[in-house]
């Protein structure tokens, strides 16, 4: 069942195997042994993806919920331990409020061990479901219920320039950031969708000078004057040669998500979903 509810999850065989440490072809043959043994089909092949059946779905809502208690059972049996000396694995799709978050935690529980991953939003998204991180921190998490998520605060996206350009002032429309290179970052940034959809909404198509996939590279590309970027306000702590703009159309507060799976519980998980009461 463990390896039914991971390609119901993942979609695919090759996903669910990683997943799960295993090889995809042992996965395959889990999942037709059952459907074998019970004379049922519970996924329909659509090009390389697998959609579950109307029984499979069935199967995930009662099985998932055993999952969630073995869950439960381990971290009750592991609680014991964990203030004296455990690790928490969490997942930050900006360095800031995460940092601010993580900060708070360790105050108050300096012997647990952070391991932070930090990534684009859907690498994190993806840690999340896999398992490589216990609890994220991430703008726009995905309205499903297989995500318990709270609010830890809320910001806008910001243009960024370099404190000598021209754009340097509190407040600019969007239409005067094209007549400037743009630096974007790639499709699967959080940050990059909601640029592209306030320049989208003005009409307006700019093609970027530079193309970055991670947030540092944003940032440098503006701090050495290759461009206007965009970040959260809260994204970064850095102040140095970076200068944060208001855009008139996107001052617009959004959300920032402390999320982890539904059923990943345990006292660090709930600790630092409590953290977010300490932020300033």
């Amino acid at each position: 069942m463990r390896a039914v509810n991971a390609v119901f999850e993942a979609g695919n065989f090759s996903a669910a195997a990683r997943r799960l440490g295993v090889s995809q072809p042992s996965v395959a043959q889990l999942v037709r042994e059952l459907e074998s043994e019970f004379d049922v089909r519970l996924f329909d092949r659509h090009g390389h993806s697998l959609v579950a059946t109307a029984l499979c779905r069935q199967l995930y809502a009662a099985t998932n919920r055993i999952e969630a208690m073995e869950a439960d059972a381990v971290a009750i049996l592991e609680q014991r331990e964990e203030l004296a000396g455990g690790e928490l694995r969490v997942g930050l799709g900006n360095s800031m409020p995460g940092m601010a978050l993580i900060s708070s935690f360790r105050g108050l529980y300096p012997k647990i061990q952070i391991r932070v991953e930090i990534g684009n939003w859907s690498d994190i998204v993806a840690a999340v479901i896999d398992r490589r991180v216990d609890v994220a921190v991430l703008p726009e998490v995905p309205q499903d219920r297989r995500f318990r998520s709270e609010v830890c605060l809320s910001q806008r996206v910001v243009a960024i320039c370099h404190p000598a350009h021209p754009l340097n002032r509190c407040q600019v429309p969007i239409s005067e950031l094209t007549q400037y290179p743009l630096v974007f970052r790639t499709g699967s940034s959080s940050t990059q969708r909601v640029v592209d959809k306030a320049f989208r909404a003005a009409g307006l198509r700019p093609e970027p000078a530079i193309l970055v996939n991670t947030r540092e590279g944003m940032l440098e590309a503006v701090a050495n004057q290759l461009g206007v970027g965009f970040i959260w306000e809260h994204g970064s702590s850095r102040i140095d040669r970076i200068a944060k703009v208001v855009v008139s159309e996107m001052d617009v507060e959004l959300p920032e998500y402390i999320f982890s799976l539904a059923g990943a519980k345990g006292k660090l998980v709930e600790l630092f979903f409590h953290a977010r009461n300490l932020l300033p």
